[in-house]
Order: structure tokens, then sequence, then C-alpha cells
């Protein structure tokens, strides 16, 4: 191992060729900027494109031109029961059975379709708790399902803050909001990552807490998935949802996913019913009465849009060849790394919102530029990193372990350093 200093480049070098996962990088398109490969933190905005992609969706457009619709049954990887395959790589990212795990749709509009189904207010248990700065579409939706069950939002809804001083909530704090209020209470669901802070949420906990208190527990795993090991069954929690485009890596706009529990399978639950949530076994019978599936596939509503889960498919193949495990082993190492550089040479211009605690933070480092904020999202750029910026002045570091290097971290630390100085 490296004797060198840590701070020094040097070292970043030896890191990385002291690091197993090193060579999955070059499964991954990086960016270029002026013919150099940029640095890339924005992997918890818009992951990498894995270099299969390509390939896999090239067959399915091959497959369509010449099959067409026979496609679905003579195709090489035959698209009647195309999602099928998503199930046992998305159950093991989540900590699922294969049963209660659903490729579908997008984030947002899953979680709508699975509130109809698991937010059932009453006239005294109507309120929904998410953090304060839930990411955007969270406030918007649960808003509007509360105005759909004609609560006034600004009453229903619970937003959960940090103390006074503070940056990240605490867990001892959720709980007691939950377990002091849970009479009035009817879901939690909060983002299992923050989107803007990082900070990883102790979700078992506050899903046995809120069961505890009669509450339905759903999580938004937006920053979740493909960033942290789970045990979604394990954890006994109703249902989840996330996207696909950040950590796992399948592109813009790329198919989401959603996990019920298997004990709601077989419920008597509203949802909104359509033809790819119905009993495949009675499927193409083409009856009117709707037979759910008894599986989270019953909340499918179309059928799979193959195009765009394709690239899932070759982003999945490398989280399955990886683990998620080794991933997170290196996610702690390489985000701890980007902290102590902060710590050793920004100290004075920037400071971290993120948890301290390896254990209670993801892949990213969410940093508050102090000094010389205008334009640095540019600056950075111009010199060859990408990050993500959020007014008023933070930056939404993402050390993806499955293809940033420790040199592009050390690179990015320079930069910084130099910027804001």
């Amino acid at each position: 191992m490296t004797t060198t200093h840590p701070t020094e480049e040097s070292h970043a070098r030896a890191l990385d060729a002291d690091d197993p996962l090193a060579k999955y990088r070059e499964r991954f398109h990086i960016p270029f900027r002026d013919g150099k490969p940029v640095v890339y933190l924005t992997g918890n905005s818009l992951g990498c494109q894995p270099k299969d992609a390509r390939r896999l969706v090239e067959q399915e457009l091959e497959d369509w031109a010449n099959l067409a619709v026979n496609a679905h049954f003579e195709g090489r990887d035959p698209w009647k029961d195309y999602h099928e395959q998503f199930r046992d790589p998305l159950a093991r990212l989540v900590g699922a059975k294969p049963s209660e795990v659903v490729a579908m749709n997008s984030l947002t509009v899953n979680l709508h379709l699975l509130m109809l189904s698991f937010y059932r207010p009453t006239r005294t248990r109507y309120k929904i708790v998410i953090e304060n700065n839930a990411f955007p579409s969270d406030s918007y939706a649960v808003a509007s399902q509360a105005h759909l069950h004609g609560f006034k939002p600004n009453d229903a809804i619970i937003r959960l803050k940090p103390r006074q001083g503070e940056h990240t909530l605490r867990t001892e704090d959720v709980c007691e909001r939950i377990i002091a209020e849970g009479d009035s209470i009817a879901l939690v669901m909060i983002g299992g990552v923050n989107y803007l802070t990082g900070q990883l949420m102790d979700m078992q906990t506050i899903t046995r807490i809120g069961h505890e208190a009669g509450c339905v527990v759903g999580w938004d795993l937006a920053h979740a998935a493909g960033n942290v090991p789970m045990q979604l069954h394990d954890w006994n929690a109703d249902f989840a949802a996330w996207c696909s485009y950040k950590y796992l890596n399948a592109g813009p706009g790329g198919i989401a996913g959603a996990f019920v529990h298997e004990r709601h399978h077989t419920a008597d639950l509203p949802r909104l019913a359509g033809w790819w949530g119905n009993d495949p076994a009675t499927r193409f019978n083409m009856q009117p009465g709707f037979e759910p599936v008894a599986s989270a596939d019953a909340w499918q509503i179309s059928n799979p849009p193959i195009l765009a889960m394709t690239p899932l498919k070759a982003s999945l193949a490398i989280f399955d060849e990886i683990g998620i495990d080794r991933l997170r082993e290196k996610a702690v190492t390489i985000t701890g790394y980007m902290e102590s550089l902060i710590c050793s040479r920004c100290r004075d211009s920037i400071s971290i919102l993120t948890p301290e605690d390896p254990g209670h933070r993801g892949s990213q480092l969410s940093l508050v530029v102090n000094t010389n904020t205008a334009g640095i999202r540019d600056r950075l750029e111009e010199r060859g990193i990408v990050a993500d910026y959020r007014e008023p002045n933070v930056i939404r570091a993402a050390p993806v372990p499955s293809y940033v290097s420790y040199h592009d971290v050390w690179r990015f630390v320079d930069t910084l350093s130099d910027l804001v100085s």
C-alpha cells in the first residue's frame, strides 16, 4: 500500500492501482471535454451510459425492423415477457422477493399509483409525513393526493425539519414526531437518501416505528436504489418507488421501479388497473373483468416500453457482476477520501451538509460553497469537472463507485480549492 501523503496526486493514483473495482470504469462511456475525459460527479442526477446499452437497444430496433409484431414472441429477447427478467436483479438491489418488485413507469407516476392504494385517509387519520427539504416532485405528489381526498395540504402534510443549527434529521426526532402524532398520520413517505443533503435515513427503524403507530410506511428511493444496500422485505416496508436514471444508469427518463410487500399482494386494495396488471394466465382471454396477478405486477397498467428498459438491462448486468455490497464498500471509502481532501484543502471556504458518519450517507457529499460562489458550476466545467449545483450555493458531488476513480476525486478537490480560495 502507498506511503505517500493523502493529499498528494500520487496517493490517488496508488488508491486506483489498488482498487478492485477500477476495471469497471471501462464498461461506461465517460463524457469528454476538449478531448479529455471529464471528472463526472453527477451520477446522482444522470448516471453514465453503460457501453452495452447501445448494442442492446440496436438489437431491439433490429428485431422491430425485421419481425415487427412477431418480435413479441420470436425476437432474440421476446417482448411478451421482457419485463420479467428485471425481477431478480432489482430484488437483489433493494432486498426484496422477486414477486415484490416491478420495473414500470417513472418515479412520481409510481408514487401516485402506490399512494392511490396505500394512502387511505379517514376523518381523523389523514396526515402525510415527508422531509421539509424533500424533492419538489414529492411535495407536489403528496399535496395533490391530500387535495384529491378533500384535505388541505397545509394541514395534511407534516414536514420534518432538522434541529436549529443542524442540516440533517435525527432518527430519534423523526420517530418521536411519528409517535407524538401517530393517531393522525395515515402515511409516512420519506426519501431513503435525501437528494439535497445526501443523508441516508434509518429506514428499518422508521418503518418499525411508523407501523407501531398504525401508519403505512413507503419510501422514495430515487437516491437510494443502486447507491446503498437495502432489505425492504425484511424491514417490512409497505411500498417503495425509485427512478433508474441516477445510480442505476438507465438513461434519461429511464424506466422506474416499484416495490410492494408480499403481504399486500392479495389484499383488497384499491388500484388503477390496466391490461398488464391482469394475471398473465387470463390476460389474453380479453375479458372485461380485471384479475390482478398476485405480485407487484398487479400495479402495472400498460405493457412495458422495451426501448426504455433495455439500457437498464445493460446496467443491471454490471450491478450483478459487482454486487451492491462491494459497491457500497468502495462508496464508503471514496466518499471518505473526498471528505478528507475537502477538510484538508478547503476547510475555510467549504462546509459539508452531509453527515460525517459513513453509515448515514450514500455516495454523495453536499458541499456549501462559502466564498467565490459566482459562476462556480461553469468555472468547474471549464476545468473539466461536471458536478451538480443547486441554488443558492450547494455542490452535490457524487463519486459513484462503478466509474469514478480516486484520481477523479483528487482532480475535483484540487480544482475546487483553487477556484474558491
